[in-house]
């Protein structure tokens, strides 16, 4: 018998994560039924379609009915709405997490709605692309990326660890963290380069001297791929940044600093300085791989056969 099996596993939002978490449960044996809520019809009727889903609701509150397994897979700005609606129907005894990329936040919208009874248990899987939807939805998607979960004071051990082994049956590693430390580490590596990246290509976008054909035209590697990043959920990431705002604004403070080092380094030609950094963030890079967190390949693993726009089985990057 799997005993990280639940008999009824509802999630809330069929997006990337929502869809590709259909396809791990499926893929691991892990439900005995999947239900699902989507504010969309198109959406409703495309994860019914593409079999993601045996059931389907516009109401969560009828997804989450007797589930013992909830996922919120939505922005992290729409939970507390969403948790003041599935509430009453929630289950003693269910496992209730999210995915959400800020956490603390998430805990304050959240923790205040869940019963008596229900085990709330924050989570984040570090996985993703730029495509959103249910048909952006792959099984692969978790595999070999780093699932965290941040359990609250007091959080039955019996259920963080079946939601552990969930995760790993999904395809992740899993880490365990405070809501807080989490924030800042992801501030770090995710919120800040994703604003970065919207940044950039918003100046480039800005800039008259060099028209828009020519930004898509002459793109090389290091623009082309924050264009990519620039190109996520833009709903998602407007509530990631609302939402984390702290650890986000402490991390852009110390990234402020360190570029104008770097500013005065090229103006004052200190070729020093500049080698020195150049070469320990090589370090970095060379320790993700190891990490097994990217491939060694250059252009992010791309093939370099003939792009095309109709060309759309390239592989996935993952964020």
């Amino acid at each position: 018998m799997n005993s990280t099996k639940f008999e009824k596993i509802a999630l809330i939002g069929l997006g990337l994560i929502g869809s590709s978490l259909c396809h791990a449960i499926k893929r691991a044996g892990l439900a005995g039924q999947i239900t699902g809520s989507a504010r969309s019809e198109a959406t409703r009727q495309a994860s019914l379609q593409l079999g993601l889903v045996d059931a389907v609701f516009a109401d969560p509150a009828e997804a989450v009915a007797d589930a013992d397994l909830v996922i919120l897979c939505v922005p992290v700005g729409a939970n507390e709405q969403i948790m003041k609606v599935i509430s009453p129907a929630l289950k003693a005894g269910a496992i209730l997490t999210d995915t959400g990329s800020v956490k603390s936040e998430v805990v304050r919208h959240v923790e205040p709605y869940v019963p008596d009874g229900v085990h709330f248990i924050p989570g984040h899987p570090i996985a993703g692309t730029e495509e959103s939807g249910p048909k952006a939805g792959f099984a692969e998607l978790f595999d070999g990326r780093w699932s965290i979960l941040t359990p609250l004071y007091g959080t039955d051990e019996a259920a963080l660890e079946k939601l552990k082994r969930f995760w790993q049956a999904c395809g992740s590693d899993v880490e365990i963290m405070s809501p807080e430390h989490h924030d800042l580490v992801l501030a770090i590596t995710s919120h800040v380069p994703h604003l970065i990246a919207y940044n950039i290509v918003g100046t480039a976008a800005d800039i008259e001297q060099v028209t828009r054909s020519e930004v898509i035209k002459f793109s090389a590697a290091g623009f082309r791929d924050f264009t990519r990043i620039a190109a996520s959920n833009p709903v998602m990431w407007r509530d990631i940044f609302l939402n984390n705002k702290e650890a986000v604004l402490e991390m852009l403070g110390r990234f402020s600093e360190d570029l104008a080092t770097l500013q005065r380094a090229i103006r004052w030609d200190d070729g020093d300085t500049l080698l020195e950094l150049f070469t320990r963030t090589r370090d970095i890079r060379r320790g993700i791989i190891e990490a097994g967190q990217e491939t060694p390949e250059p252009d992010f693993g791309r093939s370099h056969g003939t792009l095309t726009a109709a060309d759309p089985a390239k592989p996935r990057e993952k964020s």
